[in-house]
């Protein structure tokens, strides 16, 4: 019996560069657009990585699939040049505003048209952490979800994961297919496309689905479909640094110093080495000149 070609769909997802600052919009609900730098999702990218090496050890071909406006066609020629067979963007307007809720419908309904054997992506979003999108989307479709994976084999009993556990410790588990796996972005380094690959990437098409493709209302989509409400942003306001007041005794310089130090300044330290009686006394001494024993004599 031949040994079946494995279907790998891999879902590429935009994400902002998190070190230029960022301001939110007038209304304070989202990021404004304006300087943002976006990039492709590093943990995708590995995924994308770890899905190419799967087709070419088993023998398969990789669908990349990214959901969102035209600027996305470059994540998913990006992904042709590396060795993907297939790319296509799902995008409508209506699909803006959701939630993961809606999301997961979304990406559940792509699936169940494109029926694959696997379906990765990053465990990770580089600029806001966990995503639960596709581990509902398998959820909502009976399928197994491999969180913080590492390393995936295919055999014939399915497909065995290397993945994080507790503390520090691996976990192998295997799982049957079709199965989905969320990839550690540091997991694998994705290759560089060479030149022959990026000049066919830009030929290549990238196909486009709407409503009308994915057969869903538009009711369950997006903004209406979603189950939780939008709320404002805020950036934390930064823990201030606690200063003591300079002695206003000390020359300016050495003020201004103590402002930018936290305002302690750093002395050394004396071991006494006394009797206990004497200990007793040079302690009291020190408390009194001070001004610690008030009005009492020693």
């Amino acid at each position: 019996m031949a040994k079946k070609s494995l279907h790998i769909v891999v879902l590429l997802r935009e994400t902002c560069d998190p070190r230029p600052p960022v301001q939110l919009t007038a209304d304070g609900f989202a990021v404004s657009e304006r300087g943002l730098r976006r990039i492709a999702n590093p943990a995708d990218l590995a995924a994308l990585e770890q899905a190419l090496s799967l087709a070419e050890k088993d023998g398969g071909e990789v669908t990349a699939i990214a959901i969102g406006p035209k600027r996305l066609d470059d994540h998913l020629r990006l992904a042709l040049a590396m060795g993907a067979g297939r790319a296509i963007r799902v995008w409508n307007s209506s699909f803006a505003g959701g939630d993961v809720s809606s999301e997961a419908r979304l990406t559940g309904r792509i699936l169940e048209i494109l029926v694959p054997d696997l379906i990765l992506t990053g465990s990770r979003l580089l600029d806001s952490g966990d995503d639960p999108t596709l581990a509902l989307a398998a959820a909502r479709l009976d399928l197994p979800c491999l969180g913080a994976t590492i390393e995936a084999k295919c055999h014939e009993r399915g497909v065995e994961a290397l993945r994080k556990s507790d503390r520090g410790a691996r976990q192998k588990l295997t799982a049957a297919l079709p199965c989905a796996l969320l990839i550690e972005a540091d997991s694998c380094t994705p290759r560089y496309p060479d030149q022959a690959g990026l000049m066919a990437a830009l030929k290549a098409p990238i196909e486009v689905w709407g409503i009308a493709e994915l057969g869903l209302q538009v009711s369950t989509l997006g903004a209406a479909g979603a189950l939780l409400g939008k709320g404002p942003c805020a950036f934390p306001r930064p823990n201030p640094q606690r200063t003591v007041t300079p002695d206003a005794k000390l020359p300016a310089f050495e003020r201004i110093l103590a402002l930018l130090s936290g305002g302690i300044k750093p002395r050394a330290g004396k071991v006494h080495t006394l009797e206990s009686e004497a200990t007793v006394e040079r302690l009291l001494e020190i408390f009194a000149s001070a001004g610690l024993l008030g009005s009492q004599s020693s």
